[in-house]
């Protein structure tokens, strides 16, 4: 008996070994991918924000370690702070207020039509979302455009038609266009939240005189909480990180929608400064973990 058992054990380690080294190999190669693809560039980015390296030069070929030099000339620079302010502004306004908001009205909208315009202006809305970002960008400056734009052509009548949107309200130019572009992915995510809902919580509701608004914060919001939170943390990172705006404005006029990543492209490239736009990369690698974290926290205090 004893024998017995033994053997069986034998048998039983051997086969979780071969499952382990299965189950290893499965997962080796998404292992190498993300280590290639994002480990190692980011512990070098991590080393470059450390140093002078420059584009051209002796820094260049021979760059010099200045510790946390580029930190501190970085938490000392206005420019720095101006474009953190300006990323700000553009996720809430464009991401958590805009996509997020517009998405979910879109998704509660469409929720109940089974016809032919429901998937029509589905269609829609998932084509500002596939487009590619230059096309994108392109049309959207032909819209806003000061002199033959056709925002002004149509707001002409009402006399309203001679702003220069992307030099008077540039801010308001790449939020809407922003907004335009992001929301289809929200619309999907909260649709999809809303058909995972018991329609009997609804009709329960509804039979208890429960009104709209009554609805949507005594039993809807509730109940697709984790939803929200996931499409809100990809959504604010993805805009964070988002280059879009550089396309519409370059940044400008003067440095009005210049987010972090246009002010990392700038200072990296056009001034060769790499050493320093590494060290800015590095701040906002730290504020995606942190503003991931704070996300996640919060999805697990609701759960």
């Amino acid at each position: 008996m004893t024998a017995t058992v033994r053997g069986r054990r034998r048998r039983n380690s051997g086969g979780d070994l071969v499952g382990s080294r299965g189950a290893g190999a499965l997962v080796l190669p998404a292992a190498t991918v993300i280590t290639v693809f994002l480990v190692v560039p980011a512990l070098w980015t991590l080393y470059l924000g450390l140093t002078d390296r420059r584009l051209t030069g002796i820094e260049a070929a021979n760059p010099q370690y200045v510790g946390l030099e580029n930190y501190r000339n970085a938490l000392d620079d206005r420019s720095f702070w101006n474009s953190l302010k300006v990323t700000v502004t553009f996720v809430f306004g464009s991401a958590i207020i805009g996509q997020a908001v517009l998405g979910f009205m879109l998704a509660w909208t469409f929720r109940n039509w089974q016809s032919w315009v429901r998937r029509a202006l589905e269609l829609l809305v998932v084509v500002a979302w596939i487009v590619p970002g230059s096309v994108v960008a392109f049309l959207w400056i032909a819209f806003l455009d000061g002199e033959s734009g056709t925002l002004n052509a149509i707001l002409g009548p009402l006399g309203l038609g001679d702003t220069e949107w992307l030099l008077d309200r540039p801010m308001l130019s790449i939020v809407v266009f922003n907004t335009w572009r992001g929301t289809a992915f929200s619309m999907l995510l909260f649709g999809a939240a809303l058909n995972s809902l018991p329609p009997s919580y609804l009709e329960t509701s509804q039979l208890a005189g429960a009104s709209v608004r009554q609805q949507l914060t005594g039993v809807v919001l509730p109940s697709i909480k984790g939803y929200i939170l996931t499409n809100l943390l990809l959504i604010s990172l993805w805009t964070f990180n988002d280059f879009g705006p550089f396309l519409l404005t370059g940044g400008g006029p003067g440095d009005a929608t210049e987010v972090l990543p246009v002010y990392i492209y700038r200072e990296a490239i056009r001034f060769s400064e790499i050493g320093y736009g590494a060290a800015i990369s590095a701040i906002m690698l730290a504020i995606n973990l942190v503003l991931a974290l704070g996300y996640l926290r919060a999805g697990r205090s609701q759960a």
